[in-house]
């Protein structure tokens, strides 16, 4: 089951994810392999670059708000204690800011040192 809905999340992403996966595409270049809707230990998570142990979450403005808040810190919790490293944006992160999103993905990724 999670495949098949893996499989119809990746046909149909959000402008933000598309925006995102023709980015994250392009770190192969530096051995940087990521996977998009990938099925983990029962949640599927919009990308995911195992090698590192890192994904990557996009998010509109319902999670934000309410239960969706509180489940996404139990499957964040989770996948940390799988041992992966979960890095979140908005939509508007995205759109407004790619370059600065792919800056954070590569200092999570251990590529960069992030300045302040």
């Amino acid at each position: 089951m999670p495949n098949k809905m893996a499989r119809h999340l990746r046909k149909n992403q959000t402008i933000a994810e598309r925006k995102l996966w023709g980015e994250l595409r392009q770190l192969r270049t530096q051995g940087y392999h990521f996977r998009r809707q990938f099925p983990i230990d029962g949640y599927i998570v919009d990308f995911a670059c195992l090698s590192h142990r890192v994904v990557i979450e996009v998010d509109g403005f319902q999670h934000f708000v309410g239960t969706k808040l509180k489940s996404d810190a139990s499957r964040d919790a989770h996948l940390h204690w799988l041992g992966f490293r979960v890095i979140r944006f908005t939509n508007a992160d995205v759109a407004q800011t790619i370059d600065g999103v792919v800056l954070e993905v590569l200092a999570a990724l251990g590529a960069v040192v992030k300045t302040e």
